[in-house]
């Protein structure tokens, strides 16, 4: 703790700083919960999309390994473009999933498979599953980095900077009455001396 000048400015900058600290902290408690709540809902966001992820490969391989002759699916489907937006979260800035542009081949009906449009049409939904996953996992991360930076602020003021500013207000309003407890004394003492020195010489 630094130590405070015992001073009425110092009083007065203490009790001024009090009021900042006291004023401030409810907004980050607010901030707090915010991100927890979000934190929460993302949390279950991620598993939802894992579950249907995990859903659609089992679909997949329920009928794709019926085939034997191995497919080459980077001939029928490419990204073309992942559109993600930034959103804002608390005032934290995030990427939104907005959706994702395929470049697709369509298969010559004589040469493929006929399951092949099936097969194009699950990648598709499995890509942007994941794509979206990745998306969320990353405002998971932003948020949850301005979640630990939030949390220290909030241990810092309630744990830390009110309490010094308390104790800084306590230390110099003793001293400051001290002071004026002996300020008091003295003058009484000096008007003593006067009352018994005037009289003194009348007698």
């Amino acid at each position: 703790m630094a130590k405070v000048k015992l001073t009425k400015n110092a009083l007065k900058a203490e009790r001024d700083a009090l009021k900042r600290f006291q004023r401030y902290l409810p907004t980050l408690q607010l901030k707090k919960q915010q991100l927890q709540m979000e934190i929460r809902g993302l949390q279950q966001r991620v598993e939802s999309k894992r579950k249907e992820e995990a859903a659609l490969l089992e679909d997949i391989e329920n009928w794709i390994k019926l085939f034997a002759e191995p497919v080459e699916w980077a001939k029928y489907i490419k990204v073309k473009d992942i559109r993600v937006s930034e959103g804002n979260i608390a005032g934290v800035a995030i990427p939104m999933f907005e959706g994702v542009d395929f470049d697709i081949k369509v298969p010559d009906l004589f040469d493929t498979p006929v399951w092949i449009d099936s097969g194009i049409k699950a990648l598709e939904n499995l890509i942007s599953l994941r794509l979206e996953r990745r998306v969320i996992e990353e405002q998971f991360r932003l948020l949850s980095e301005e979640l630990r930076t939030t949390n220290q602020r909030v241990n810092l003021f309630e744990k830390v900077k009110i309490p010094e500013a308390k104790e800084n207000i306590r230390v110099v309003r003793i001293f400051l009455g001290d002071q004026q407890t002996a300020g008091v004394a003295r003058s009484k003492i000096a008007k003593n001396k006067t009352v018994a020195k005037n009289a003194a010489e009348v007698a």
